[in-house]
């Protein structure tokens, strides 16, 4: 029984903390599936290429070649030199590795040819060169 001299008081339902769980949820997933994305190279700006095609899933030798003509094996700085040795070394122990060449589109030719050079070396090393879907 309600008293006459107390005021009738609607019941409320306090949703901000119910929207505080939605943003931590919604955070948590943006964030996880940022870290999906498998990241095979050092970040360069690939040439697009209309013929593009996606790899066969085998393992992958990465050489990088930056903006700047830095040579990387595998997120690994090296230098053109010593790459016919460490790809070699590589292919030993894995020799169905594909080796991927990631070269940044403002690299000069002469550059990526040089290190296809060195790559060709290797006996059974596979080549590909990586490029972005246009």
């Amino acid at each position: 029984m309600q008293l006459p001299d107390e005021p009738d008081i609607p019941p409320q339902i306090n949703i901000v903390p119910m929207i505080d769980v939605i943003f931590a949820i919604l955070t948590f997933f943006i964030m996880s599936t940022l870290f999906l994305t498998r990241q095979e190279g050092l970040p360069v700006n690939l040439p697009k290429a209309t013929t593009s095609q996606q790899s066969q899933i085998s393992p992958r030798i990465t050489i990088t070649i930056d903006s700047q003509a830095q040579v990387s094996l595998n997120k690994k700085p090296t230098t053109i030199d010593a790459l016919t040795e460490q790809v070699r070394n590589l292919i030993s122990t894995n020799p169905e590795a594909i080796v991927v060449i990631n070269a940044d589109e403002t690299v000069a030719h002469g550059k990526v040819v040089a290190v296809m050079d060195k790559v060709r070396q290797v006996k059974g090393a596979r080549l590909a060169i990586a490029t972005q879907k246009q």
